[in-house]
């Protein structure tokens, strides 16, 4: 039998406790939940069944999943799921891949204050899209985006930005014809980053009159208002990114690439090299390196990877991917269909919708053998030996 692939819970499991009672102190109880939920996932801890193949009687022992939304094991048929709903919503018209990323010093206060500003992220890159596309001088139309938010870089680091795609056009401000915008472009770039730059600053000011805001550490002395206002300062004269193209793949490509994010965080297994020694070496990508060179390795100290990775856990309740404009869910269907129809006259009103389902592929079993590929049956099932909690949380009387 082979060696068994390198997991992230391998590494919570060997070094976590340890670590976990020297960090007490420093890590939330959200924190201490999701590596509780990693170490147990899969494991005799959570339960399991046993299956019985219907073709060739294997049994085999499964063990349930955490299904915590930062495993990398876990969420996969949640995010197949979210692909074909998404890939079923799309239009006959080109799409365009988005991104809005904080500036470095508001990355750094966001790790504090991450519904606040990770919320505001989500709410004024939508609002700038929606508001450029419906001025006249650029689209004239309505629009709508699935916005994505990644709080992580290809190292592990904090750095906090929303992926979006949308559809090249819109209904006209008066709902009675599609707008489409130019071929290969859709709003300028420039214009975008300045509307997000200005509304984002005004709403982050906003949230700090209003006391939402906290400051730790270095950033302490941000408490006083003066010196807010002089580390604010720079801020509106900087650069900040805003991104906006066609997906040379087409935009299944963008949407399978979102769905490989949209529920899990910061790196999967397949990129864990070695756990060893030296620390925990895996496989990032170097976006600054423009050669051959840019993809490359990283050796980090057990505690610093799984800090890295914990910066990434977000608030309880959060929703990691939102939908605005034509593409919101109160009225997502009747948007589509009206704009189908506008694109595509001649097609019945849910002539496309009762084709998708009538071609749609049977589901595939939850379980297959690997031995042969049939069906496998759940033909008994053992208790789980105690629920997920933090370290903190007392368990029932």
């Amino acid at each position: 039998m082979g060696t068994a692939a390198l997991e992230v819970a391998d590494i919570f499991r060997t070094h976590g406790p340890t670590w976990r009672q020297a960090q007490r102190s420093h890590l939330s109880l959200g924190q201490l939940k999701v590596m509780t939920a990693i170490e147990q996932c899969r494991c005799a801890a959570l339960g399991g069944h046993v299956l019985r193949c219907q073709d060739c009687q294997r049994l085999q022992i499964a063990y349930n999943s955490c299904r915590n939304r930062h495993c990398p094991k876990c969420q996969a048929t949640a995010a197949q799921r979210w692909l074909d709903a998404r890939q079923a919503d799309l239009l006959p018209v080109d799409y365009f891949h988005v991104v809005f990323t904080l500036p470095a010093p508001i990355s750094e206060i966001a790790y504090y204050n991450k519904a606040v500003l990770y919320g505001l992220l989500f709410e004024v890159a939508a609002e700038t899209l929606r508001t450029i596309a419906a001025d006249p001088k650029h689209l004239g139309a309505q629009i709508g985006a699935t916005l994505v938010l990644h709080t992580w870089g290809s190292a592990l680091t904090h750095h906090p930005h929303v992926h979006g795609i949308v559809p090249g056009g819109g209904l006209s401000l008066d709902g009675q014809r599609w707008v489409a915008c130019r071929p290969g472009f859709f709003l300028p770039v420039r214009v975008l980053s300045r509307l997000f730059r200005r509304r984002y600053l005004e709403e982050l000011a906003t949230a700090y009159r209003a006391g939402k805001l906290q400051f730790f550490s270095e950033h302490a002395g941000l408490t006083d208002p003066k010196a807010f206002a002089r580390w604010l300062a720079p801020l509106r004269r900087c650069e900040w990114v805003v991104y906006a193209k066609k997906p040379f793949a087409g935009p299944q490509a963008v949407l399978a690439y979102l769905s490989r994010y949209t529920h899990r965080v910061a790196i999967s297994n397949s990129r864990l090299v070695a756990h060893d020694e030296r620390g925990v070496t895996f496989r990032w990508k170097d976006y600054r390196d423009k050669g051959r060179t840019r993809h490359k390795v990283m050796t980090l100290q057990p505690e610093e990877f799984m800090r890295r990775f914990l910066l990434h856990v977000l608030p309880s309740g959060f929703h990691r991917i939102r939908h605005y404009g034509l593409l919101a869910n109160n009225h997502r269907r009747e948007h589509l269909e009206q704009a189908r129809q506008l694109l595509v006259p001649e097609v019945p009103a849910g002539q496309i919708e009762k084709t998708r389902c009538a071609s749609a592929e049977p589901g595939r079993p939850t379980f297959v053998c690997v031995h042969c590929g049939a069906m496998m049956l759940i033909v008994e099932t053992f208790a789980r030996e105690q629920s997920i909690r933090t370290p903190h949380q007392r368990g029932p009387p």
